[in-house]
Formats: C-alpha cells, structure tokens, sequence
C-alpha cells in the first residue's frame, strides 16, 4: 500500500509543543511524519466502494501516544501499530481526554487498544488539500507513566482513521506515525501537537 499512498501525494508534517505553566512555549519537534499503510488501505476501502458506506468512517478522528517507539524495525510504512501505546488509564482520570477504547485492526488481526479522540474543534481545513489536527495532551494526562517500577517516557505518536471497514463496532486503523526524544510528562506542563496532513 506504499505506493498506492506515494501516488496520490500524502503526506505530513509534525510539530510538537511544550507549553508551560506560565505560557511560556518550546518547540521539541517540527518535522515531517511518516504516512504508514493504513490510510493506503482505509482509501483504497473508500474508493473501491468496499468499505464503509458513511464518509464519517473515513475521517481520522483518534490518537495514541506510546512509550517504547521508536519500533525494532525501524520506522517504515508498514508500521501497524504504536511499539508501547498507553492504557486507558495511563492517559489520566483527571485529564479532559475522551478515551475510547476498540477492537483496533493492527496487521491482519485485531486487538484492543485505547486512543483518545481527537474533539471536531481541533479539525481545521487550512487550505484546499491540507487539515491540522491539534492533540493536546492537558497538564493532567499522561503523568508519570510507570510499568514495572520503571518510570517511562511519551516518545511516539500516532493518529487513526475511525471505521474504514465500515464494521457495526468500529474498529480503527493506524493512518499516520511518528517518533520523538523521550518526553517525561508530568503536571507541570502540556503538550500540544499540531499535526498537519496533506492530501
């Protein structure tokens, strides 16, 4: 599906946001992100009319962040999945994220995973062909995360289109993915990541 994603010229752009308690801003990322096999297959389900029959199921409504990326592959587009997505719970109680929990297609299987919507406000059409999404992730999500007695680290993200098979229960797919330096997150600031798409 790389090819088929190459062909029609889509691609995206990254930037990533600390933004302090006092208003102050650092940027910690601004790079191109990479367009992963999923949205080959979620448009290929669109444009060969096999898929879901509502247009809403096509559009990337969902997000994840992740604490083992980047994968043991490599980063390629045929990454189906984030190396160490967070739990529900990970992506804090006391936070404003809606977290949403699905049978997510990851390869040729399904397993259940959270993400955490993507609010219909943070969708901006900026131009023709190009949406900015904006994920923010509160001064209350995602602190301390800790497995195992280990305190771990925010260093991937990915976003995903919403029910490309059109199936009764959605089932996502990841669209699009991206590595970053290890961001230990607590309270005392939230990151914001403004995710530009272009089709």
């Amino acid at each position: 599906m790389k090819n088929f994603v190459d062909d029609l010229g889509i691609n995206g752009h990254l930037t990533i946001i600390k933004l302090n308690k006092d208003g102050s801003e650092e940027v910690l990322l601004d790079d191109p992100n990479m367009i992963v096999s999923g949205m080959g297959v979620g448009l290929s389900y669109l444009f060969t009319g096999s898929g879901s029959n509502s247009i809403l199921d096509y559009q990337i409504d969902r997000f994840q962040v992740g604490v083992s990326g980047p994968p043991a592959g490599g980063v390629t587009s045929s990454i189906f999945q984030l190396s160490g997505e967070l739990t529900a719970a990970e992506y804090g109680s006391n936070s404003n994220l809606f977290v949403d929990t699905r049978s997510q297609i990851t390869n040729t299987t399904l397993s259940t995973k959270a993400a955490a919507l993507i609010p219909k406000g943070k969708i901006t059409r900026i131009g023709n062909s190009s949406v900015r999404f904006t994920l923010v992730l509160d001064e209350d999500a995602c602190n301390n995360i800790s497995r195992s007695g280990s305190d771990l680290s925010l260093n991937e993200v990915g976003m995903l289109m919403r029910n490309p098979t059109g199936n009764a229960d959605p089932r996502p797919i990841l669209v699009c993915y991206r590595t970053f330096s290890n961001i230990r997150k607590t309270s005392d600031f939230s990151l914001i990541f403004r995710w530009t798409l272009n089709f």
